[in-house]
């Protein structure tokens, strides 16, 4: 079976396959008090998805994020690996695309190492992960893994499937509600992972036919 007729199914992380919210407000305020900086942490949880940069541009300055970044990196694992669950459902999304036959990828803009550490902690094991691309730019992953459907939460996972030409099917368990996916583009809404299996497998029988 080549690469274009293999079922591959591509994941976002945050708020897609993991509850990543309580993880990352522990290490944001980890990092206010070590830096001295106020960060109202519950804002920061309530719009995940962007690159972390693109937050820390809300409490830093510019020329201070490269070395802040780096910081919060190091000290990630130490604080939000551990309070992170799994979404409803986020293991047997995973299991689903095998069960047919296919191959699941996870494409996230968070840190690859960390990405993994994550699905370590919590025996979500995709047959690949890539790091560190947002929006359009998580075509570049999906287009070379040959994903057909790319599942995400965000308005930006709407953008990255139709760079890639990707069936975009999205969950509102992120910021983005159910109205701003649609009118993004998402091609299909679900209300959460616990209903990709179905989907997917009417999917699949129509893709075969």
């Amino acid at each position: 079976m080549t690469s274009a007729t293999l079922l591959t199914v591509g994941f976002d992380l945050d708020m897609t396959l993991i509850d990543s919210r309580p993880g990352i407000k522990a290490a944001f305020q980890a990092l206010s008090a070590e830096t001295g900086t106020f960060i109202d942490a519950d804002a920061v949880v309530s719009r995940l998805g962007p690159p972390l940069d693109t937050e820390l541009a809300h409490w830093f300055p510019q020329e201070r994020i490269p070395a802040v970044a780096d910081r919060f990196r190091e000290i990630y694992p130490t604080h939000a690996i551990a309070p992170s669950p799994a979404m409803p459902g986020a293991r047997e999304a995973i299991e689903a695309v095998r069960a047919l036959g296919g191959r699941a990828i996870v494409v996230t803009a968070k840190y690859e190492p960390n990405a993994r550490l994550h699905l370590d902690h919590l025996g979500i094991k995709p047959d690949a992960l890539v790091g560190w691309l947002w929006a359009e730019a998580k075509a570049e992953a999906l287009r070379e893994y040959g994903a057909q459907v790319y599942v995400g939460d965000h308005v930006g996972d709407v953008r990255g499937a139709r760079a890639a030409g990707a069936l975009s099917v999205t969950v509102p368990t992120g910021p983005c509600p159910e109205h701003e996916l649609r009118a993004a583009g998402a091609d299909v809404v679900l209300a959460d992972l616990t209903e990709l299996p179905r989907w997917l497998e009417e999917y699949a029988r129509t893709r075969s036919a």
